[in-house]
């Protein structure tokens, strides 16, 4: 549901503390209701696949809610994980990180009219140390004025906290590598262990637009070089070169939860009402599929072309880039 949003870009300069913001918002108006769930319900295992969380913020009052809403999230949003035990989950080293430097915070004011709604989306694992394969309790927290001014309450004396309601969440162990060394993810709606198949170019290309259009994240991915995708942009590639294997793994975690998110690479992302294969050439080691994609909006339909990279290893075909041009409306 759209909204009003009014934004206004602000710097603050946190250190350990952050400064005092003025008393400007409203603070745990019970009208205002905080809601969690999961973006892309699926099988989550240990230190693999991110597990995002929707936020969503919904004004139920008569007024505008008003609050500020940090551009780097760490200092709005925060997560209680919990164990079946009541056992508080440690916070991510990164985050503990960013709140204990300083550093220059960026954030807008949003106003939520009444009645509508504002969503965003946060990896659980950028906020919570989930070390252990087991069930959880997770709940959000919004601080409504950045993250230490509202820990110091409302003018009133309230606390300028809102939480959220609960979800439980279950991690399994590590998947198990299958025949070509990659970790065995599971169909969510079967169970089943989905493995890579010996499938030419252009059926990699179909699988990987049915799952999207299907919205199975787990099967999307498969055949999808998140190492050579993510090493695509210039600045990434130079971070890339000088990370540990580590550091790698970490930037790969974070581009696959950027693009379920679409905050990069949205066109590989976007889902087509339909698509049709124009033309496959390959050769041993490299291929090019190109595809036409139609976007049906609600009173037109886009049409756009779709150019996959695609490169050989180990006899299984995987995308590593990609290309579009659009090819206007009808």
């Amino acid at each position: 549901m759209p909204i009003n949003l009014v934004i206004t870009m602000k710097r603050q300069t946190i250190a350990v503390v952050l400064v005092l913001l003025g008393a400007r918002f409203v603070f745990g108006d019970e009208n205002v209701a905080v809601s969690i769930r999961f973006y892309d319900k699926q099988i989550y295992h240990l230190a693999s696949e991110p597990i995002l969380v929707q936020v969503t913020i919904t004004n139920n009052g008569l007024l505008p809610y008003r609050f500020r809403l940090a551009e780097d999230r760490a200092f709005s949003v925060e997560f209680d994980v919990k164990t079946l035990q009541n056992r508080m989950v440690p916070q991510a080293d990164a985050l503990l990180r960013k709140r204990t430097g300083s550093r220059q915070v960026y954030f807008r004011d949003v106003a939520v009219e009444t009645g509508e709604s504002f969503s965003f989306i946060e990896d659980l694992r950028h906020y919570a140390a989930i070390e252990d394969a087991g069930a959880y309790v997770i709940q959000a927290k919004i601080y409504p004025e950045a993250y230490r001014a509202s820990l110091d309450g409302a003018p009133d004396g309230t606390p300028a906290v809102l939480s959220s309601n609960r979800l439980q969440l279950t991690v399994r162990p590590p998947a198990i590598p299958g025949p070509d060394g990659l970790p065995v993810m599971l169909d969510v709606e079967t169970k089943a262990n989905l493995v890579r198949e010996k499938l030419p170019p252009d059926e990699v290309v179909a699988w990987t637009i049915n799952a999207r259009q299907r919205s199975q994240w787990e099967k999307f991915f498969l055949y999808i070089d998140l190492e050579t995708m993510v090493s695509r942009d210039g600045s990434r590639q130079r971070q890339w070169r000088t990370e540990s294997e580590e550091g790698r793994a970490r930037m790969v975690a974070r581009y696959r939860s950027d693009l379920m998110a679409a905050t990069v690479d949205g066109d590989i992302s976007m889902i087509p009402s339909d698509f049709t294969i124009e033309r496959t050439a390959y050769n041993a080691e490299n291929a090019e599929v190109t595809v036409q994609c139609l976007f049906r909006q609600n009173n037109f339909t886009e049409r756009r072309r779709y150019t996959y990279y695609l490169r050989r290893d180990s006899s299984f075909w995987s995308i590593v880039d990609y290309m579009v041009i659009n090819l206007g409306t009808e």
